[in-house]
């Protein structure tokens, strides 16, 4: 076991609540205690044959060349299929796939699996018009409408691969990502809704496009009906190219597809400024995301009303807005705009509207609600809701707390996941009905995944240590690659351990095995020689009975080498005080450790974050050491920094830790 001095990470914050399984959650759970005792080429085999349809059996479980895998070779299936198709054929047509929520109040649409069918082969055949086939490579730039998912299946029907890029990215983001797949094809709409005004999709499409010119064609959905520009021959109007295709699926058949066939790429932003295409493929994409859906989420398909709050955009809308959900033939909500229009409590009106008993959100998005105070929750009946969940990055246990007192009414499970977007699906995660939850841990690896901690030689940490989150072995959803750029998938991933996963996050494992995450290892500060997690600090201070919010990074030292920097915002908008700072700083020392004391506290109203609502950790490292800023294009608010810049040049120092 590797000593105590060669922890990779230091970890101070005890956490000592805990939450055993509710009795009654428990014996209807769908995950049960043997499910641990299953051997991996067990667990998966039976997953894959069960789990989806296949075309042509696969004929062996995986292969393993580091740092390639295959899984479930010899198989042929759909993805399409299996989402839509087969549940129609078992005579499920009239069950709602989606509950679909505007922005603009009253826009509203329930579509059942048979209509989704209708609209998918629809879109297909429209796609097939433009010269669309197996193998042609789609880009998606659309908004939270139905369209989205149905472009999506569309696309997995006819066997062409397809990158989704969210609808808030900038022109040159989608064109670096068009010009990188080799789109042909790119799907997109008019205008978007956003906090009552729209974004112009269209417009910003147009300027992508001519940055990059293999794209023969543009599909444009009608959604707000304002002017845009189309350019002839290559422009088309969704509801024109449909006019007349049929909506049979016998006149679209679904194309089978080789297990190992690519089924998307999902671009993520890397340390230099060019994206990573993650490439994911059909089969083993599809059993993980699936598998992971139905025991994590507990999910009921016949009485569940399912909603994850997060943007098809991302890998979460990916694998559990419609791949996991459709595939295990879900119901779920899917809604267009922001938690905050036309006012605080749209999110309890859409759980009450449609009894949503499944949400799953990032915890920054409870944070805000937090900040907004739980009185906007209040006014709604949120009695439905029986599993809650996290996703996106480690959440602060008071953050966690709030969140099952608040939302859950006191009762409800809450599932803290952590993954990547490299991995397809949950891996770290509690299952309801087993796990005995703590606030603020993800606890256990996923079954069928082999997760560590190692310090930098390699060496697993022992209990109460912390170091840097490693999986020791393949698993059916992992990446196949970056796309065209196989020696940075090596460098990235696979150079730190020999033919073991570097996740580039820290985690510590508790005495009962437990694990932690600790945020990105880009985020572990070096104070005085001591490695202290961002994560540990921020929930340090959100303990704290004033404060909403926290976002901590450290700057250069002359003494410590790093000093630590606090962006703080308080609960009610009230603004900071020195007395506050100190008090603060106080706080952090009795939670942690005096080593643990910011050196500064800014107090803001606001911090800068994307439009997905993660905290841009990179800009505020840029405030705290006096540089220049790097790119805003992806802020929800940009002013927002600039607030900061000038307030931390005002702010008054504490004293050094």
């Amino acid at each position: 076991m590797a000593t105590e001095t060669s922890h990779a990470i230091d970890t101070m914050l005890l956490e000592e609540r805990r939450y055993p399984p509710p009795e009654e959650f428990a014996r209807q759970a769908n995950a049960k205690p043997d499910i641990y005792d299953e051997s991996f080429d067990a667990f998966w085999e039976r997953e894959g044959r069960e789990r989806v349809t296949w075309f042509e059996p696969f004929s062996k479980l995986y292969e393993w060349e580091p740092p390639y895998a295959k899984f479930f070779l010899g198989g042929t299936l759909n993805v399409c299929f299996n989402c839509v198709d087969r549940h129609v054929e078992a005579g499920k047509g009239s069950k709602v796939a989606y509950h679909w929520e505007g922005e603009p109040d009253g826009d509203r649409r329930e579509i059942t699996y048979a209509d989704l069918l209708k609209d998918v082969v629809r879109f297909a055949n429209a796609l097939k018009k433009i010269g669309v086939k197996k193998g042609t490579p789609v880009a998606i730039y659309m908004g939270m409408v139905p369209e989205l998912a149905v472009a999506m299946l569309a696309c997995t029907r006819i066997g062409a691969p397809h990158t989704v890029v969210f609808g808030g990215f900038s022109a040159d983001s989608l064109s670096g990502r068009m010009n990188d797949m080799k789109c042909e094809v790119l799907i997109t709409q008019d205008e978007a809704w956003r906090r009552g005004s729209t974004v112009p999709l269209k417009k910003t499409a147009d300027e992508a496009m001519a940055a990059a010119p293999g794209v023969k064609h543009c599909v444009v959905l009608r959604r707000t009906g304002n002017d845009v520009a189309m350019q002839d021959g290559r422009d088309h109007w969704l509801h024109e190219l449909e006019d007349g295709m049929s909506d049979d699926p016998s006149s679209c058949p679904c194309e089978p597809m080789d297990s190992e066939d690519l089924l998307f790429l999902m671009y993520t932003s890397g340390t230099t400024a060019k994206p990573k295409g993650i490439i994911h493929t059909t089969a083993g994409y599809l059993v993980g995301t699936s598998t992971t859906h139905h025991y994590i989420f507990d999910l009921k398909r016949d009485e569940d009303v399912y909603w994850c709050a997060a943007d098809i955009g991302w890998i979460t809308g990916h694998s559990y807005i419609v791949y996991g959900p459709l595939c295990n033939q879900a119901t779920s909500v899917m809604y267009e705009g922001t938690p905050d229009f036309p006012d605080k409590d749209r999110w309890w009106d859409i759980v009450e509207r449609y009894k949503v008993t499944i949400l799953y959100t990032a915890p920054t998005a409870i944070r805000s609600h937090m900040k907004w105070g739980p009185e906007y929750a209040q006014r709604h009946d949120l009695a439905s809701l029986r599993l809650l969940g996290s996703v996106g990055e480690p959440i602060n246990p008071e953050a966690w707390v709030w969140y099952r007192e608040h939302i859950g009414g006191d009762r409800t499970p809450i599932v803290d996941t952590w993954w990547q977007t490299e991995t397809g699906m949950i891996m770290i995660t509690p299952l309801p009905g087993i796990t005995t939850l703590k606030p603020g841990s993800a606890t256990r690896p996923f079954p069928g995944v082999d997760a560590a901690a190692y310090d930098e030689r390699g060496n697993e940490v022992g209990s109460g240590g912390g170091g840097y989150l490693v999986l020791k072995r393949p698993w059916p959803s992992m990446l196949r690659g970056i796309f065209g750029d196989d020696q940075r998938y090596r460098d990235t991933y696979w150079s730190k351990y020999e033919d073991v996963y570097f996740a580039g996050d820290g985690a510590r494992i508790d005495q009962d095995g437990d694990f932690w995450l600790l945020g990105r290892v880009d985020d572990v500060m070096n104070v005085s020689g001591h490695r202290i997690s961002t994560i540990e600090v921020e929930s340090a201070l959100v303990d704290h009975q004033d404060v909403a919010e926290a976002a901590v990074c450290s700057r250069a030292d002359a003494t410590t080498g790093e000093a630590i920097v606090a962006y703080v915002t308080l609960k009610g908008g009230r603004d900071g005080s020195v007395e506050k700072l100190e008090e603060l700083r106080n706080h952090v020392a009795k939670k942690i450790g005096a080593i643990a004391k910011p050196a500064n506290i800014v107090f803001t109203p606001e911090l800068p974050k994307t439009r997905s609502g993660k905290i841009m950790r990179r800009l505020l490292r840029d405030v705290a050491n006096q540089r220049q800023l790097g790119d805003t294009t992806t802020l929800a608010d940009p002013t927002v920094v600039e607030e900061i810049k000038s307030r931390a040049e005002s702010e008054q120092s504490g004293d050094e830790g």
